[in-house]
């Protein structure tokens, strides 16, 4: 029989193990931090451009020069477009998310955890360039032939098109995290309700969906970092057009966008090439504001329960 390791060993062995795991982490963060950060600013420390000039243009083309002999890159036209198919795809797919979470959970919990749930979770498995084509040949034509019957001549790209396929890609994160949150919410509390004479809707709508709040803005949050982070799919239905959206179904662009299209085509330390570093930096604030968000709801949530 094989002599077993002392339990000493074993300890400092997962010890060191797990501390050289933590370790690899943090140089990771720390390092991707640290060359976007880098690369980032040097579009203001080396190029010399405006900080918030950048942020608050409506101009983008990088090639032209303003009259300020500096390049044009005002960002706020991808600014305004990502935060726009942000938001419109959270509202689309929200009330769709709870709703599947209430029947889930409180109408139907065999069916719906034998079926209905793994059936949902099924999108999240098919890639982002597949929802791409979808919106293309589905969304983008069907709206620019609705559009045709009532007269308006629209391509059909744009910030609606968009929101649609993100509502679609989202779905998948935010009803599996609403469906854990309700099903957290102890049955003691259910019961209370019953026992004062509400109805099941009455108890869901005063009772879970309350007790249940901090949970789902977390879920909430977390398919707004999905959505605000997503390239190819938007970009194959947005239109890619640097410009301020006057409407839903103008061509538009985003953050991710204008990067995956300029970031192979622009030699390295070049100005555009830092315009574009400044996005990504950009881009990494924003989803790292909504992590913060989401730490600060589940902290309020924790504090409130207990």
């Amino acid at each position: 029989m094989a002599k077993s390791m002392p339990k000493l060993s074993v300890e400092r062995i997962g010890k060191g193990v797990t501390g050289a795991c933590i370790a690899l982490v943090a140089l990771l963060v720390v390092t991707l931090v640290a060359m976007v950060a880098s690369r980032g600013i040097s579009t203001f420390t080396v190029n010399g451009i405006d900080f918030f000039g950048f942020l608050t243009g409506t101009e983008w083309n990088p090639h032209q020069m303003d009259e300020n002999s500096q390049p044009t890159v005002g960002a706020l036209p991808m600014i305004t477009g990502s935060f726009a198919v942000t938001i419109f795809s959270t509202l689309l797919a929200l009330p769709i998310a709870i709703g599947s979470a209430i029947f889930v959970v409180e109408i139907a919990p065999g069916f719906g955890r034998r079926v209905f749930q793994p059936l949902i979770e099924l999108l999240t498995g098919i890639p982002s360039v597949v929802y791409g084509l979808i919106g293309l040949g589905v969304i983008v034509a069907t709206t620019r032939d609705v559009a045709g019957m009532f007269g308006y001549g629209i391509t059909g790209y744009g910030i609606f098109s968009g929101s649609i396929v993100l509502a679609v890609m989202i779905l998948p994160t935010v009803t599996s995290l609403s469906i854990d949150a309700l099903a957290a919410v102890p049955n003691e509390y259910r019961e209370g309700s019953y026992a004062l004479g509400c109805t099941r809707w009455q108890t869901v709508w005063n009772v879970v969906l309350r007790s249940a709040l901090p949970s789902l803005m977390t879920a909430v949050i977390l398919g707004m970092t999905r959505a605000f982070g997503e390239a190819l799919a938007v970009q194959m239905v947005i239109g890619n057009a640097a410009q301020m959206p006057t409407s839903l179904f103008t061509p538009a662009a985003t953050l991710t966008s204008v990067l995956t299209m300029g970031m192979g085509n622009e030699a390295m330390g070049t100005v555009y090439n830092n315009v574009l570093w400044s996005l990504a930096l950009l881009l990494m604030v924003m989803s790292l504001i909504f992590i913060l968000i989401i730490h600060l709801i589940a902290h309020k949530g924790a504090k409130h329960r207990g």
